[in-house]
């Protein structure tokens, strides 16, 4: 049996008895996903996409209500975010909820429509910016819907991340869980070698750039060398038809407008030192910035702020 047999063998029997709408939410994933992060808020606001980017932003619904978020990685090689999304949506139709938007990357917006929804920070879900799938869906009630749900879906070549955000303003909101639940864990950066970053680009589509210096409180890079800069420029200058974002991160010091400012502008000078310095083609690199919206560790003590301050570098695509 094939993986992706096996995927739908499990959806099957995951729909069995699943006839009653309004009955509490329960999504099954496959056995091989994973949970890597749950995040449960008792009272919360969360806006839903319900087109795709503008221009400007993504047009949402906000709702109110009990708002909980999780993220798995499956590990089935050869996935398209269709064949994942596919069985989740039948879940929810299922138990009575109407798709209200659905999109995928192109659709979407690509990079604009990632960046201007709520994504759970890496490496509990990645988004492979050419490879990814979206949908919201509210339950159908007289009285207007009382559940929704944003389930955003993500491949690369090895791995599938699925993202699920739902909302409930009822009081008994049952959980969508997997067969095991982990505690939420929060990474630490492994030391790595060069080699390894681009490898893990080419794996992942996405990593931190190690060993970049700023000026504290500025957006100006040091003068180095960034050994780090240089490999990343052999590796787009040698590869045909890669483009890449550089996305800066900040701690939570500050106000959210001016992280998001610092960050660009550190990004900025990434692309610019690429450019400039090593001769990159500047329609290969993109730069912006997440603020403090994006964390990977505790921003409670020094070292994990000082994780936190990066810059990231993101496949865009590979055409």
């Amino acid at each position: 049996m094939s993986i992706w047999h096996a995927f739908c063998a499990a959806v099957t029997l995951a729909l069995t008895g699943l006839a009653a709408p309004l009955a509490a939410l329960e999504l099954e994933l496959p056995a091989s996903a994973t949970l890597t992060l749950e995040r449960a808020s008792p009272v919360d606001s969360f806006d839903l996409p319900v087109a795709p980017f503008d221009g400007a932003s993504v047009p949402a619904r906000s709702m109110e209500g009990r708002v909980l978020r999780r993220s798995w990685r499956i590990s089935s090689p050869g996935l398209t975010p269709l064949q994942v999304i596919n069985p989740l949506r039948a879940q929810l139709q299922a138990q009575g909820f109407d798709l209200a938007f659905e999109c995928d990357a192109p659709t979407c917006g690509g990079f604009d429509f990632r960046f201007n929804i709520e994504v759970l920070p890496g490496p509990n879900m990645y988004v492979n910016i050419s490879q990814y799938r979206y949908l919201t869906a509210f339950s159908a009630e007289p009285d207007g819907p009382r559940q929704a749900v944003g389930i955003l879906v993500s491949t690369t070549a090895s791995s599938s991340y699925v993202q699920v955000v739902s909302i409930d303003k009822n009081t008994d909101l049952s959980v969508i869980v997997p067969r095991e639940r982990p505690a939420e864990r929060e990474p630490i950066l492994a030391e790595r070698s060069l080699d390894q970053s681009v490898q893990m680009l080419r794996q992942d589509g996405r990593y931190v750039l190690p060993g970049l210096a700023f000026a504290i409180g500025t957006s100006d890079l040091g003068p180095g060398p960034f050994p780090a800069l240089k490999e990343l420029s052999e590796f787009l200058s040698t590869t045909e038809g890669i483009r890449i974002a550089l996305v800066g991160h900040t701690d939570t010091t500050g106000a959210l407008a001016t992280n998001i400012s610092l960050s660009r502008a550190r990004a900025q000078s990434v692309r610019a030192r690429l450019i400039e310095v090593y001769g990159v083609a500047p329609d290969k690199v993109d730069a912006e910035g997440m603020g403090y919206l994006a964390p990977i560790a505790t921003n409670l003590t020094d070292e994990g702020r000082r994780q936190n301050r990066r810059v990231e570098v993101v496949l865009l695509n590979t055409q």
